[in-house]
């Protein structure tokens, strides 16, 4: 079947605890999908047996460094490619081990949905509170629990059932009232219900991983929420054909820009209308979130690489930014502290004004006596701004309401933020 160039695109990230499966999970999507290549394929059946195996280790396909390959687990974040002829994907695989919770941070800031696996012998672990917690703080549209190894606890429905009713005590915590969350047991090492129905598993009712992966919607939350646009590049082309064109190009971060609309640009709060939005030789009458274009106005006004044109919502820079911090620095985030904040092209200095609270991802708890945040660490605090930051609280726009923290010595992404 031929596949279409315009498949819309689905990005997972997955997380799980040390000997979930993980990796044999997206190996086993990978061999289903028919997206491994022959000679690959020899080479980790090859390597299975060199290792003893009656089986061939799929997981092998995803633990890339020899570090991984030795020890058997998940260090670094890859991004894995496959497709289907419905949809294409592409996998942030992510660490289990608790040090590497920043890596979790990186892999899923853009996923569309989270894979969360659990052993159904162990059900939840200290690790699968903190993997929902991120995804909670991320805002991930879309969390699918796959209840794994159903194979060594005999395909049990009543298992199945006691680790979803243990989720679902956990998710009875308010902090996870607005996550979405289907669970599908599964058997990664026999593939069933990975991307074939499950044969000893006649009591479960939904569709298997892949099916339920083609048919979720890419969240479109992006096309709905207030228009954004961040100009990277004023054009001014110097020849005589083009003398008196000026576009701001850029990409549209969320909501749609429409040829006639009357726009704002901040920080001045100068208004003007849309006179044209170019996209290469072609003229767009609309351009939507994630399309870069290049936007013209019916008349100039004052705008600069870093400013950014909003519709009619309301959109006020602020000075002051209450935030969510994954820190990622071995060096711990201390009140005093300055840093750069870069969000978007733009980049301001900083000073930490307060810490709030650091959370204790494995039980929830706000530690609201803390005075620094560590390496891996989640928490609150205030940071003040030498300029207003043209910023949305993050649960509002995810694409507008995000930023890094740098160290000013070392240049060192030290920090990822969301704003409160």
């Amino acid at each position: 079947m031929a596949i279409s160039k315009n498949k819309e695109v689905l990005r997972i990230a997955t997380a799980g605890s040390v000997d979930d499966g993980k990796s044999t999970l997206i190996g086993r999507l990978l061999y289903e999908t028919n997206s491994i290549t022959t000679d690959k394929l020899l080479a980790i059946e090859e390597s299975s047996r060199r290792k003893g195996l009656g089986y061939t280790d799929l997981s092998l396909l995803t633990d890339g460094l020899v570090a991984e390959r030795e020890q058997g687990i998940t260090i670094d974040v890859a991004h894995i490619y496959f497709s289907t002829p419905k949809r294409k994907f592409i996998i942030a695989d992510t660490p289990g081990h608790v040090e590497y919770t920043r890596n979790m941070v990186t892999g899923a800031s853009n996923a569309d949905v989270s894979i969360v696996l659990v052993d159904a012998r162990n059900g939840l672990a200290e690790q699968t509170h903190r993997h929902l917690y991120i995804s909670h703080l991320l805002k991930v549209p879309k969390v699918i629990v796959c209840v794994n190894k159903m194979d060594l606890v005999d395909y049990d429905e009543d298992r199945f059932n006691e680790v979803v009713q243990d989720f679902k005590n956990l998710l009875g915590n308010d902090t996870f009232k607005n996550l979405s969350i289907d669970f599908i047991p599964v058997s990664s090492l026999h593939g069933e219900n990975i991307a074939n129905d499950a044969r000893q598993m006649g009591w479960y009712k939904g569709d298997n991983l892949l099916e339920v992966l083609e048919n979720i919607e890419v969240h479109p939350d992006t096309k709905n929420k207030p228009a954004r646009f961040p100009v990277q590049l004023v054009i001014r082309p110097k020849s005589d054909d083009f003398h008196d064109y000026r576009g701001y190009a850029g990409k549209v971060a969320s909501g749609t820009f429409s040829k006639g609309d009357t726009i704002r640009a901040l920080p001045s709060g100068m208004t003007a209308r849309i006179q044209s939005i170019d996209q290469f030789e072609d003229s767009l009458e609309h351009a939507e979130a994630t399309e870069s274009v290049t936007i013209r106005l019916d008349h100039d006004i004052d705008i600069s690489r870093g400013d950014m044109l909003v519709k009619d919502e309301e959109l006020r820079g602020s000075k002051d930014l209450v935030s969510n911090i994954c820190w990622m620095d071995n060096a711990p985030l201390v009140n005093g502290k300055t840093y750069k904040l870069q969000h978007g092209v733009n980049e301001t200095r900083v000073k930490v004004a307060g810490i709030n609270f650091r959370v204790e991802t494995s039980n929830l708890i706000k530690d609201e006596t803390a005075t620094e945040l560590g390496l891996n660490d989640v928490g609150q605090v205030t940071l003040k701004s030498s300029k207003a930051v043209l910023i949305d609280r993050y649960e509002e726009n995810r694409a507008n309401g995000a930023f890094i923290l740098i160290d000013e010595f070392t240049n060192s992404t030290v920090g990822v933020g969301f704003a409160s």
